[in-house]
């Protein structure tokens, strides 16, 4: 099978997960290069995961092997390395968000168009076994026609066991746009774009205390709104209710559901990529779990690197796209924007639902 040379910039918390999956489970992926600003842990990388080069962030952008740069950076450096990569001729794939400002976002769909480039963003853990199963559930009508939605990620924060948890609480951080885009990708991939958004969102603590080593005992200036909650209104007529938070200690609220005509569907975590997944129908007495259809059940971060790597030999339109990502993001700034202004926020971007998978792929195979 032909491999695509990947590069990653960011050896930080994330990026193990990235790494494992990149070099050991995706057949159509070679990390060939890796880049930190701790050169340190860009060195212990590629010595845990066998990767051949160590380089600056400039060499790699630059070095013509490589085909795929994954940028898996902190927020606030996604636009600039993303536009660098783009800039050097290299396809993009980036964790979420895609950028701060939507702005931002749209250039980099623009550059990536005007240079027939491919640009992809995290989440993908819609391409999961749990919310693909999902999604051809609701395709075949299975639940009858989508109604409405609930969507709920409720926990106190990060700084009581991230190394670095600052970044949640600045720009670019906050429930929504940490958490946020695992939820909204999922509804957009199950339901379609979304028109309206309606949001109230609060700063509940001016200050948050770090309990996680090695910063224990330090203070974090929260400067983003920690409890959002609102609605959206979607093209195809659901409407959902959202509420993302950091200021609750626990729930036992369900992550997702859809609600259609002939019964209740219960998606799994969309922070992850199996199950469970339950379903009622309407006038049953309970809810069944339903089987699993897709492959990808465990971790598998990445998933969208290789969607990608298989796109550029196929010439397909990759699912974890720009596209997708813009829309997403102007959904978050959106429940914001609304909190704000006391009005109603009408997006101005849309997108396609991004292909689905088929059923019973290989592991590590994308079709």
């Amino acid at each position: 099978m032909d491999k695509i040379k990947v590069g990653i910039v960011g050896c930080g918390n994330i990026s193990g997960i990235y790494l494992e999956n990149l070099t050991k489970m995706f057949a159509n992926t070679e990390v060939y290069a890796c880049a930190d600003i701790i050169r340190e842990r860009a060195e212990q990388a590629a010595e845990t995961h066998g990767i051949p080069h160590v380089w600056t962030t400039e060499q790699l952008l630059s070095a013509p092997e490589i085909q795929i740069v994954v940028n898996l950076t902190t927020p606030v450096n996604h636009y600039e390395i993303c536009k660098a990569a783009l800039m050097n001729d290299k396809h993009v794939y980036v964790e979420k968000p895609l950028s701060l400002e939507l702005e931002h976002g749209l250039e980099l769909s623009r550059l990536a168009q005007e240079k027939g480039l491919m640009l992809g963003c995290a989440p993908d853990t819609f391409l999961g076994a749990g919310l693909q199963t999902c999604r051809k559930l609701i395709d075949d009508g299975f639940i009858g026609d989508p109604i409405a939605a609930t969507a709920f990620m409720l926990c106190h924060g990060h700084e009581g066991w991230h190394p670095d948890p600052e970044f949640y609480y600045q720009q670019g951080g906050g429930p929504m746009f940490d958490m946020g885009p695992y939820y909204l990708t999922a509804l957009v991939s199950l339901l379609g774009p979304v028109k309206t958004v309606c949001g109230i969102a609060k700063k509940t603590f001016q200050h948050r205390t770090i309990t996680s080593t090695p910063k224990f005992g330090q203070q974090i200036e929260v400067q983003v709104p920690t409890h959002v909650a609102g609605t959206m209104e979607f093209v195809s007529g659901p409407v959902a209710t959202m509420v993302t938070s950091f200021d609750i200690w626990d729930s036992t609220l369900p992550r997702i559901e859809i609600y259609g005509s002939r019964g209740t569907l219960m998606v799994p975590d969309p922070n992850t990529f199996g199950g469970p997944i339950l379903f009622k129908p309407a006038g049953g007495e309970g809810f069944a779990e339903i089987p699993l259809l897709h492959s990808h059940a465990m971790n598998s971060r990445g998933m969208g690197v290789a969607d990608m790597a298989a796109c550029i030999i196929s010439g397909q339109k990759q699912r974890a796209s720009g596209e997708l990502a813009n829309h997403v993001l102007e959904i978050m700034h959106a429940f914001h924007t609304s909190s704000e202004s006391r009005q109603y926020a009408e997006l101005t971007t849309c997108c396609e639902r991004p292909r689905p998978l088929a059923p019973g792929l290989l592991q590590g195979i994308l079709d």
